[in-house]
């Protein structure tokens, strides 16, 4: 692994799985995002699956050009989910991110390159302890020109980040579905919860160093 975002901490943090919590950069040659946001009419989505919604969600959040980030389940075959039959491992969806963004502030060529920086594509149905096909690294494109950009940065680009193979699967959209309320928004409403403090705010201290340049300026 060349570049990691997200360090290991301590013993603790490498044994305590988001799951059981919630049971309670981009290439130098990238072209920064611009600063204005067009109409909502002219939003485009993305949808990610990286482990734990609750991390990737507050990075996606601080961007340039992202309107709106929604946790959720995304890819299976169970209509309207809750998150326990998701963790079981039986309805087929991964924890994923729906992203609203303006295409003319940022690409979703840049999107895929903060994706890849922030969560680990080597790792099969995994993200550190969180195991299980809901944790699985995947992109699902909305459309045949979102398929070829993901084909490309994780063919050119994400093996400049990492060592080991990249196994992040890209699939056809089908289905996401919103997940319960207080999945929402967790990080930056919960910034004292333990995970929080001890996980997730070091992933998105590296983040924003990493990508200062990307950020929101409010």
């Amino acid at each position: 692994m060349k570049i990691l975002i997200v360090p290991v901490i301590m013993l603790g943090v490498v044994l305590a799985s988001c799951a059981q919590t919630k049971q309670k950069p981009a290439s130098a040659q990238a072209t920064e995002p611009k600063q204005d946001m067009q109409n909502s009419s002219n939003l485009s989505t993305a949808t990610f699956g990286g482990g734990c919604f609750w991390c990737t969600e507050a990075f996606f959040l601080e961007l340039k050009g992202v309107e709106s980030v929604v946790s959720g389940y995304a890819g299976g075959n169970v209509k309207n989910p809750s998150y326990r039959e998701v963790c079981s491992g039986s309805t087929g969806h991964a924890e994923a991110i729906q992203i609203k963004f303006d295409p003319a502030v940022i690409s979703f060529e840049q999107l895929l390159q903060v994706f890849f920086t922030t969560h680990d594509p080597t790792t099969l149905n995994r993200q550190g302890a969180d195991v299980g096909t809901q944790y699985r690294s995947v992109i699902f494109y909305h459309d045949e020109n979102q398929k070829t950009v993901a084909e490309k940065v994780k063919k050119e680009f994400a093996p400049t980040l990492w060592d080991d193979p990249i196994v992040t699967e890209i699939a056809a959209f089908t289905n996401f579905f919103k997940a319960e309320d207080y999945h929402q928004n967790y990080f930056n409403d919960n910034p004292n919860e333990g995970y929080c403090r001890i996980v997730i705010n070091p992933k998105v201290q590296k983040f924003r160093e990493h990508f200062a340049d990307w950020l929101k300026t409010n």
